[in-house]
């Protein structure tokens, strides 16, 4: 794959496997402007103390809820004015997904970082969109793909000279209403060429469990975190609410804001031992 980008640059954020873990957080939907301060403010503490490289992340509409009835977000306008004011008094870089072509280039206007919704991720037209903004782009795999058929995405992507690319892993249908994460996906994703994410959040997801919403079960977020940064990505995706019993949007899975600072030393730890070992196994010092 000519051009592929092994390390991604988002605002003053490197994401790679030669540079440190990095992290994407944020909530799932902006609820608020209050709401998106409140959390834009703790996670910045947090990884201020952790020393930890941070993009924000926040969808102003999240277009594929389950109910036409449920909370989507303030829409385009708002809610990407909304995202770059609290990014900008937080001094980090912010990441939004878009749903539609027409979307790209509006909210490359606004944002660091473009993201592709896994449902959408086959969806040409947004892909190139995207792409053409030259902005970086993260690409959630399908929970219907195999990780190889990513390849196919990328390709459209890179149609447009951007090789700015992340991939994203969200685990795959497990039958009705259930995920699992196959950690060789990681590896494959790996293959082709850019740097690896784990949703830590919608890969717990059950999806319409609850009718007309989704369910889900934060607890497992950890073990599948730890096992995903032991198997290498570059970068672990999770989405955070003060109160996620409250949240608008995929609070069953997401991780309680309180919690964020132990799951990042976690993480970083386990991330440590692995690009230790790499190295020595490098420089020809282990075995």
């Amino acid at each position: 794959m000519a051009g592929s980008a092994a390390t991604v640059r988002v605002g003053g954020v490197l994401v790679g496997n030669e540079a440190p873990l990095a992290f994407i957080a944020g909530l799932c939907v902006l609820e608020s402007e209050r709401m998106l301060r409140t959390v834009a403010r703790g996670l910045k503490e947090v990884f201020a103390r952790e020393a930890a490289p941070f993009i924000l992340k926040c969808s102003f509409d999240k277009a594929n809820r389950t109910s036409l009835r449920s909370f989507r977000g303030p829409g385009a306008r708002l809610g990407l004015s909304l995202l770059k004011k609290v990014a900008s008094e937080s001094g980090v870089p912010v990441l939004t997904d878009v749903h539609e072509p027409w979307q790209a280039e509006l909210a490359a206007e606004y944002v660091d970082a473009l993201q592709v919704p896994a449902f959408l991720c086959r969806q040409t037209d947004l892909l190139v969109a995207c792409g053409r903004t030259m902005l970086p782009v993260n690409v959630k795999k399908g929970q219907f793909l195999s990780p190889l058929e990513m390849a196919r995405a990328v390709e459209k992507i890179e149609s447009t000279g951007n090789d700015r690319i992340l991939l994203t892993e969200r685990g795959t249908f497990f039958g009705y209403g259930d995920l699992v994460v196959d950690m060789r996906s990681l590896a494959v994703l790996r293959g082709l060429g850019h740097p690896v994410v784990f949703d830590a959040t919608h890969s717990v997801q059950f999806p319409a469990s609850q009718g007309p919403s989704s369910g889900g079960d934060r607890r497992h977020i950890w073990g599948l975190s730890r096992a995903a940064v032991a198997a290498g990505v570059a970068a672990v995706f999770v989405e955070t609410h003060p109160r996620p019993d409250r949240a608008l949007s995929d609070g069953p899975n997401s991780l309680p804001l309180g919690q964020v600072a132990e799951f990042v030393r976690q993480v970083r730890e386990i991330d440590g031992v692995v690009k230790k070992f790499l190295h020595a196994k490098r420089e020809g010092r282990a075995a």
